[in-house]
């Protein structure tokens, strides 16, 4: 009787274990596939070229002299402000100085001469009027006052040319600015034979600076002459400084077979952060748009398999532009949208692309769901409308 009970117990079990694996096996449906889907909204986007660059000021005077000389005198340092026609250095004048006097006596000896000559050039024309000399006589008269008259003009042509010299100890200032190098000290001996020696490097207004930007061969193309820059510096790396694209030197540099070109960056400068030969990290941003629909780029590549035809009904719908296919200007892509449980293929316009969002021209509206991707593992939120925002709110702007 124990063991007909054990049985029947056993028997129940069972069937309870039979009864459960049969509802899980045929009773348990299928989650639907939960597509990551997005709404187009309207943000900021651009396209952008990254460069290096070095700060300089835009416009700098290398100072130095035409004469060969000990420095004496020495009116400007480093970061000096000097007005135009200041005094900022002075050579050694006692040598210049016997120059000047050895030339002007010189010329006292000459014009001298040249009064001995005359006189006796008046008496031999007189005596040679009356037959009283020969014409050799007179000829004679005549070519040494000549000669006289013209070492006059030799001797004051050398006592210019030493006094011009002399000036030159002189050395001042051609510009309002700042010395920004100061190349020379007090007792040095400079040499002026073959090239001029710079004494001071001046920048006329570092109010206002430039970045020479050395900007790659693939980029250059889309780098244009008034384009808005930023840039950053390591010494304030929290600040974002703001300039203009403002030239393209054609002259191209290759480094390690790399070439590059020139660009110019005006920025301006008004609280003096920025200093000569600070490194700087730039982006140009070559095509902007502060208005546009944009989805995820991801968008372009979704394309719906055999997986969904269990949960949705999948539509190859191509949306025609109408009349305005022929003036809009982009490329043509399609992407997914959802309504339901209906996924619709749906061709668009796209703009500007930069890697994370694409702007979508034409053939979508915002309010549209549109498929990004497959469900990801572990990721709950099936949605996303995480739009790009212009730089100038990311960073301090300068």
């Amino acid at each position: 009787m124990k063991k007909s009970k054990k049985n029947i117990f056993i028997a129940i079990i069972l069937i309870i274990v039979l009864l459960c694996g049969w509802l899980l096996i045929f009773n348990k449906r299928a989650k639907p596939i939960v597509l990551v889907t997005e709404r187009p909204a309207y943000g900021y986007i651009a396209q952008s070229v990254t460069a290096t660059g070095t700060i300089e000021p835009v416009d700098t005077v290398s100072v130095g002299t035409q004469v060969s000389g000990t420095i004496s005198v020495i009116n400007a340092d480093f970061n000096s402000k000097v007005k135009k026609g200041q005094l900022l250095a002075q050579l050694d004048k006692s040598l210049l100085q016997a120059v000047v006097d050895q030339d002007d006596a010189n010329l006292q000896t000459q014009k001298s001469s040249l009064v001995l000559n005359e006189s006796t050039y008046q008496r031999q024309k007189m005596l040679y009027t009356s037959g009283a000399i020969s014409k050799a006589d007179y000829e004679t008269a005549l070519n040494n006052y000549n000669a006289a008259r013209a070492a006059v003009a030799n001797a004051q042509a050398l006592l210019r040319s030493a006094s011009k010299n002399l000036s030159y100890a002189d050395i001042y200032s051609p510009i309002d600015g700042v010395v920004l190098s100061r190349n020379i000290s007090i007792g040095q001996t400079v040499a002026a034979a073959f090239t001029t020696p710079t004494l001071f490097v001046l920048a006329k207004d570092i109010t206002k600076m430039q970045v020479e930007a050395a900007v790659d061969e693939a980029d250059i193309g889309t780098v244009q002459k008034g384009q808005r820059a930023q840039f950053t510096v390591d010494a304030y790396i929290d600040d974002l400084f703001t300039g203009t694209v403002a030239d393209i030197r054609l002259h191209p540099k290759v480094t390690s077979n790399v070439v590059t070109y020139t660009t110019i960056i005006n920025a301006p400068n008004s609280d003096m952060k920025l200093k000569p030969g600070m490194t700087a990290n730039i982006v140009v941003y070559t095509k902007e748009a502060s208005h546009a629909i944009l989805v995820s780029s991801k968008a372009l590549n979704f394309v719906p398999d055999s997986t969904l035809k269990n949960d949705y009904i999948i539509q190859y719908y191509i949306k025609e532009f109408g009349k305005h296919k022929d003036t809009i200007n982009g490329k043509t892509a399609y992407i997914w949208v959802t309504s339901g449980n209906k996924i619709s293929q749906v061709r668009v316009v796209t703009g500007l692309d930069d890697n994370n969002h694409v702007q979508i021209l034409y053939g979508l509206l915002p309010g549209q769901q549109v498929v990004i991707s497959y469900p990801i593992p572990g990721n709950i939120n099936t949605s996303s409308s995480i739009l790009p925002k212009p730089p100038e709110s990311n960073s301090k702007k300068r």
